[in-house]
Protein backbone atom coordinates (compact mmCIF):
# COMPACT_ATOMS: atom_id res chain seq x y z
CA UNK A 1 0.00 0.00 0.00
CA UNK A 2 1.18 3.48 -1.18
CA UNK A 3 2.04 6.01 1.22
CA UNK A 4 -0.80 8.41 -0.20
CA UNK A 5 -3.24 5.24 0.22
CA UNK A 6 -2.41 4.99 3.99
CA UNK A 7 -2.47 8.94 4.72
CA UNK A 8 -5.89 8.49 3.19
CA UNK A 9 -7.16 5.67 5.63
CA UNK A 10 -5.83 8.12 8.47
CA UNK A 11 -7.31 11.39 7.52
CA UNK A 12 -10.79 12.79 8.06
CA UNK A 13 -13.29 12.12 5.79
CA UNK A 14 -14.48 14.69 3.87
CA UNK A 15 -13.45 16.77 6.29
CA UNK A 16 -16.54 16.07 8.94
CA UNK A 17 -15.27 17.88 11.85
CA UNK A 18 -15.51 21.18 10.07
CA UNK A 19 -19.13 19.93 8.21
CA UNK A 20 -20.37 19.45 11.84
CA UNK A 21 -19.46 22.73 13.87
CA UNK A 22 -20.45 24.41 10.46
CA UNK A 23 -24.00 22.43 10.85
CA UNK A 24 -23.98 23.50 14.89
CA UNK A 25 -23.29 27.17 14.42
CA UNK A 26 -25.59 27.53 11.82
CA UNK A 27 -28.33 25.85 13.82
CA UNK A 28 -27.26 28.29 16.94
CA UNK A 29 -27.52 31.25 14.60
CA UNK A 30 -31.02 30.34 13.83
CA UNK A 31 -31.99 29.87 17.59
CA UNK A 32 -30.58 33.40 18.25
CA UNK A 33 -32.54 34.75 15.43
CA UNK A 34 -36.34 32.78 16.77
CA UNK A 35 -35.05 33.78 19.99
CA UNK A 36 -35.79 37.70 19.15
CA UNK A 37 -38.82 36.75 17.32
CA UNK A 38 -39.85 34.86 20.66
CA UNK A 39 -39.52 38.21 22.76
CA UNK A 40 -40.57 40.63 20.43
CA UNK A 41 -44.34 38.44 20.07
CA UNK A 42 -47.22 39.34 22.45
CA UNK A 43 -49.11 36.42 22.47
CA UNK A 44 -48.29 33.46 24.46
CA UNK A 45 -49.85 30.56 22.41
CA UNK A 46 -48.06 32.19 19.49
CA UNK A 47 -44.11 32.18 21.59
CA UNK A 48 -45.67 28.68 22.75
CA UNK A 49 -45.40 27.39 19.04
CA UNK A 50 -42.11 29.54 18.64
CA UNK A 51 -40.15 27.72 21.71
CA UNK A 52 -41.65 24.52 20.67
CA UNK A 53 -39.41 24.89 16.72
CA UNK A 54 -36.93 26.02 18.89
CA UNK A 55 -36.98 23.01 21.07
CA UNK A 56 -37.00 20.58 17.90
CA UNK A 57 -33.47 23.22 16.67
CA UNK A 58 -31.81 22.13 20.16
CA UNK A 59 -32.26 18.63 20.15
CA UNK A 60 -31.15 18.92 15.92
CA UNK A 61 -27.66 20.26 17.51
CA UNK A 62 -27.64 18.10 20.57
CA UNK A 63 -27.51 15.51 17.48
CA UNK A 64 -25.00 17.11 16.04
CA UNK A 65 -22.58 17.71 19.00
CA UNK A 66 -23.00 14.01 19.51
CA UNK A 67 -21.71 13.08 16.26
CA UNK A 68 -18.63 15.70 16.82
CA UNK A 69 -17.77 13.35 19.51
CA UNK A 70 -18.61 10.26 18.11
CA UNK A 71 -16.48 11.62 15.35
CA UNK A 72 -13.23 12.60 17.57
CA UNK A 73 -13.08 8.74 19.24
CA UNK A 74 -12.94 7.59 15.77
CA UNK A 75 -10.63 9.78 14.12
CA UNK A 76 -7.01 9.32 14.79
CA UNK A 77 -6.14 12.78 12.78
CA UNK A 78 -8.10 15.72 13.34
CA UNK A 79 -7.90 19.06 11.94
CA UNK A 80 -6.91 20.62 15.05
CA UNK A 81 -6.10 19.48 18.52
CA UNK A 82 -8.68 16.98 20.34
CA UNK A 83 -8.70 18.97 23.29
CA UNK A 84 -9.87 22.34 21.21
CA UNK A 85 -12.26 20.18 18.83
CA UNK A 86 -14.32 19.09 22.59
CA UNK A 87 -13.97 22.72 24.20
CA UNK A 88 -15.50 24.12 21.24
CA UNK A 89 -18.09 21.38 20.87
CA UNK A 90 -19.50 21.78 24.18
CA UNK A 91 -19.16 25.61 23.78
CA UNK A 92 -21.35 25.77 20.95
CA UNK A 93 -24.08 23.20 22.87
CA UNK A 94 -23.71 25.25 26.11
CA UNK A 95 -25.18 28.59 23.42
CA UNK A 96 -27.69 26.60 22.16
CA UNK A 97 -29.07 25.00 25.59
CA UNK A 98 -29.05 28.48 27.66
CA UNK A 99 -30.38 30.02 24.35
CA UNK A 100 -33.46 27.24 24.71
CA UNK A 101 -33.49 28.02 28.63
CA UNK A 102 -34.31 31.76 28.51
CA UNK A 103 -36.91 31.05 25.92
CA UNK A 104 -38.83 28.13 28.32
CA UNK A 105 -38.56 30.29 31.05
CA UNK A 106 -40.50 33.24 29.61
CA UNK A 107 -43.11 31.10 28.96
CA UNK A 108 -43.07 28.68 31.89
CA UNK A 109 -43.27 32.03 34.69
CA UNK A 110 -45.68 33.72 32.28
CA UNK A 111 -43.27 36.66 32.21
CA UNK A 112 -44.06 39.65 29.65
CA UNK A 113 -41.18 39.86 26.95
CA UNK A 114 -41.90 43.50 26.10
CA UNK A 115 -39.14 44.70 28.75
CA UNK A 116 -36.40 46.67 27.15
CA UNK A 117 -33.76 44.83 29.01
CA UNK A 118 -35.12 41.41 27.62
CA UNK A 119 -35.31 43.28 23.96
CA UNK A 120 -32.00 44.28 24.10
CA UNK A 121 -30.36 41.21 25.35
CA UNK A 122 -31.78 39.21 22.57
CA UNK A 123 -30.64 41.69 20.06
CA UNK A 124 -26.91 41.32 21.64
CA UNK A 125 -27.81 37.25 21.97
CA UNK A 126 -28.66 37.34 18.04
CA UNK A 127 -25.70 39.52 16.93
CA UNK A 128 -23.32 37.46 19.07
CA UNK A 129 -24.95 33.62 17.47
CA UNK A 130 -24.30 35.18 14.10
CA UNK A 131 -20.89 36.48 14.64
CA UNK A 132 -19.75 33.13 16.24
CA UNK A 133 -21.46 31.22 12.90
CA UNK A 134 -19.54 33.72 10.58
CA UNK A 135 -16.16 32.53 12.38
CA UNK A 136 -16.35 29.27 12.44
CA UNK A 137 -17.34 28.72 8.72
CA UNK A 138 -13.98 30.45 8.57
CA UNK A 139 -11.79 27.85 10.43
CA UNK A 140 -12.04 25.45 7.64
CA UNK A 141 -9.56 27.14 5.41
CA UNK A 142 -8.24 29.80 7.60
CA UNK A 143 -7.92 32.02 4.49
CA UNK A 144 -10.09 35.29 5.89
CA UNK A 145 -8.20 35.85 9.24
CA UNK A 146 -9.31 39.12 9.22
CA UNK A 147 -12.81 38.43 9.20
CA UNK A 148 -12.38 36.02 12.23
CA UNK A 149 -10.59 38.35 14.17
CA UNK A 150 -13.08 40.86 13.76
CA UNK A 151 -16.23 38.58 14.68
CA UNK A 152 -14.36 37.35 17.38
CA UNK A 153 -13.88 41.24 18.99
CA UNK A 154 -17.45 41.78 18.34
CA UNK A 155 -18.80 38.95 20.31
CA UNK A 156 -16.20 40.23 22.94
CA UNK A 157 -17.88 43.46 22.90
CA UNK A 158 -21.16 41.75 22.90
CA UNK A 159 -20.63 40.50 26.08
CA UNK A 160 -19.49 43.31 27.47
CA UNK A 161 -22.49 45.17 26.59
CA UNK A 162 -24.59 42.26 27.75
CA UNK A 163 -23.08 42.62 30.87
CA UNK A 164 -23.77 46.90 31.53
CA UNK A 165 -27.70 45.48 29.66
CA UNK A 166 -27.85 43.17 32.85
CA UNK A 167 -26.71 45.41 35.82
CA UNK A 168 -29.53 48.27 34.50
CA UNK A 169 -32.13 45.99 34.23
CA UNK A 170 -31.56 44.76 37.19
CA UNK A 171 -31.61 48.01 39.09
CA UNK A 172 -34.59 49.59 37.25
CA UNK A 173 -36.43 46.50 37.75
CA UNK A 174 -35.69 46.64 41.72
CA UNK A 175 -36.53 50.05 41.00
CA UNK A 176 -39.95 50.08 39.77
CA UNK A 177 -41.01 46.30 40.23
CA UNK A 178 -43.08 45.87 43.41
CA UNK A 179 -44.26 42.69 43.12
CA UNK A 180 -41.61 40.51 44.34
CA UNK A 181 -42.33 37.54 42.19
CA UNK A 182 -41.82 38.94 39.51
CA UNK A 183 -38.80 40.72 40.37
CA UNK A 184 -37.29 37.18 41.09
CA UNK A 185 -39.24 35.83 37.49
CA UNK A 186 -37.29 38.39 35.65
CA UNK A 187 -33.88 38.73 37.27
CA UNK A 188 -33.98 34.71 36.52
CA UNK A 189 -34.63 35.36 32.56
CA UNK A 190 -31.70 38.57 33.20
CA UNK A 191 -29.53 35.93 34.55
CA UNK A 192 -29.73 33.03 31.71
CA UNK A 193 -29.86 35.81 28.64
CA UNK A 194 -26.62 37.49 29.84
CA UNK A 195 -25.12 33.30 30.25
CA UNK A 196 -25.72 32.87 26.66
CA UNK A 197 -23.81 36.58 25.77
CA UNK A 198 -20.77 34.32 28.39
CA UNK A 199 -21.14 31.45 26.41
CA UNK A 200 -20.96 32.89 23.25
CA UNK A 201 -17.20 34.89 24.68
CA UNK A 202 -16.58 31.08 25.28
CA UNK A 203 -16.42 30.27 22.01
CA UNK A 204 -15.00 33.16 20.95
CA UNK A 205 -11.64 32.30 23.31
CA UNK A 206 -11.79 28.55 21.70
CA UNK A 207 -11.72 30.04 18.46
CA UNK A 208 -8.75 32.31 18.98
CA UNK A 209 -6.92 29.13 20.68
CA UNK A 210 -7.18 27.30 17.47
CA UNK A 211 -6.49 30.41 15.38
CA UNK A 212 -3.43 31.33 17.36
CA UNK A 213 -1.74 27.36 16.80
CA UNK A 214 -2.69 26.95 13.20
CA UNK A 215 -3.29 29.98 11.19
Amino acid sequence: MGLNSVMKIFMPKDKVFYSLFEEVAVTVAQMGKLLKTIVAEPDFDKRAAYISRMEDMEHINDDFTHKIFTELGRNFITPFDREDIHYLASSLDDIADYIFSAAKKINFYKVNPNDPGIQKMADLIDQGAEHIKNAVHELRDMKNMRQITDALVKVNSIENQADDIYDLSIDRLFETEPDAKEVIKKREIYQVLETVTDKCEDAANVIESIIIKYA
